[in-house]
């Protein structure tokens, strides 16, 4: 008989976790610990020569975090996870163990603003250096790779702007090239998204979003895929080189089709430190479990609205791929068959001002910059989340001056409705 592989929404309840040894507990416990305690020295040796698997110290790992880790890591269907303080603290890690000062990556330009950022100046105090590239158009993924490219990064739905990116497409790039492909699955989640399917590589998370799901939480996830030859050419010799600090092991040699995630862990994470508390790892995990219900009811939700906004009177476009006649419209049925997210922006007709009118007049929508919440949330990115970026770059990442993005919650449909509708009357 072959062994039954569980359901999305099973693996959402039990994938990491099991009954407590000691007390029984059934929901995870908070060891909220700083350190274990080694059985004698040779196991302490062992530990910390990675020759055994176990906890040394928080900031390297803790059995609550394990847990989450596992749980992801199952869902996005790869064969290991690390949980980290961010996202943008995932990104830093992931980067760090593919990068050499003078390397290149290749990214989609449709990127949340706090990410371009990121790859356009603090990355460059590493010496990493991004190029830019154009989702709607393949080629320009293709004309950006160079001999030192070392990884290619976009979105599998770009905030704030609703590009659904060809993943198969551009995973096809990044084999010609070499390198892994790196998708950033926050907004889609795997409940309607698996970017392993489809050739990621590596998948990010900020888990502070839709996994969470309830605005109480910061946290961040990498996950392997396991897919990668990371001895190839010996173009990523953090995990192809013997390691000094750990005796000489060569982690792909070591741990194969996980070594990425140690990689992160016991190179980025360790020396680093950005940590996520145990605390913020138990509440995640309790928002995990009921990830599969609540993303159902947020793309349910999103369509009553999304759909309500195409007919309204002061509102000229609305950019959500799960509308037919969207320009994404056939990508989001290919990668997101059970709905597009619940994040989508749209343009009202009277361009900034109307956007920070509406922003400042509703009152069951959260005027803040955060999404994949419980609540309804409503920003205006050109004066806030994208304020930093010059009006091209805005512009270019969706988040021109009349650009409201909405995070579409949990709540009944019709005060959602209600609610806009009062602030689209001061608009």
């Amino acid at each position: 008989m072959t062994e039954r592989v569980p359901g999305f929404s099973t693996l959402a309840i039990h994938a990491g976790a099991q009954p407590d040894p000691t007390t029984g507990a059934r929901a995870t416990p908070i060891y909220q610990t700083t350190s274990f305690v080694f059985d004698d020295v040779d196991h302490a040796a062992s530990l910390f020569g990675l020759q055994t698997f176990g906890n040394i110290y928080t900031r390297i790992g803790n059995p609550t975090t394990a847990v989450l880790e596992e749980r992801v890591a199952a869902l996005e269907g790869g064969t290991a996870g690390l949980a980290v303080a961010s996202g943008h603290a995932a990104q830093v890690l992931a980067m760090q163990s593919l990068m050499t000062p003078g390397d290149e990556f290749v990214a989609s330009k449709n990127l949340y603003g706090g990410s371009i950022n990121q790859f356009n100046h603090a990355f460059k105090s590493f010496g990493w250096n991004v190029v830019w590239a154009d989702p709607s158009d393949i080629g320009t993924f293709e004309r950006a790779v160079t001999p030192k490219t070392k990884a290619i990064f976009a979105e599998s739905i770009a905030n704030p702007g609703g590009v659904i990116t060809d993943i198969e497409a551009v995973s096809a790039v990044a084999k010609r090239a070499g390198v892994p492909l790196i998708i950033d699955n926050t907004l889609a989640t795997p409940y309607l998204c698996k970017p392993i399917d489809y050739g990621a590589d590596i998948v990010i998370h900020s888990l502070t979003k839709f996994l969470g799901g309830h605005g109480n939480s910061i946290g961040g996830m990498i996950v392997d895929a396991g897919t990668f030859n990371w001895s190839r050419e010996g173009r990523y010799p953090m995990l192809s080189a013997p390691r000094p600090e750990y005796n000489g092991i060569v982690l792909h040699e070591t741990f194969g089709n996980f070594a990425f995630a140690i990689a992160c862990r016991v190179l980025g994470l360790r020396d680093l430190g950005a940590a996520l508390s145990p605390f913020n790892s138990f509440l995640i995990l309790t928002g995990t479990e009921t990830l599969p219900l609540r993303m159902q009811r947020h793309v349910d939700n999103t369509k009553i609205v999304t759909e309500y906004l195409a007919k309204h009177s002061k509102v000229a476009w609305v950019s959500y791929p799960g509308l037919p006649g969207d320009r994404y419209h056939a990508l989001a049925e290919k990668y997101c068959p059970k709905g597009a997210g619940s994040v989508f922006t749209f343009g009202l007709k009277g361009g900034y001002d109307a956007g920070v009118k509406l922003v400042s007049n509703v009152k069951l929508f959260s005027h803040l910059a955060n999404f994949g919440d419980t609540r309804s949330l409503i920003i205006h990115p050109a004066s806030t989340t994208h304020r930093q970026l010059t009006d091209e770059q805005r512009v270019q990442a969706g988040a021109g001056p009349d650009v409201v993005r909405l995070s579409i919650g949990l709540e009944d449909p019709a005060d959602i409705i209600a609610d806009l509708e009062e602030g689209l009357a001061t608009a």
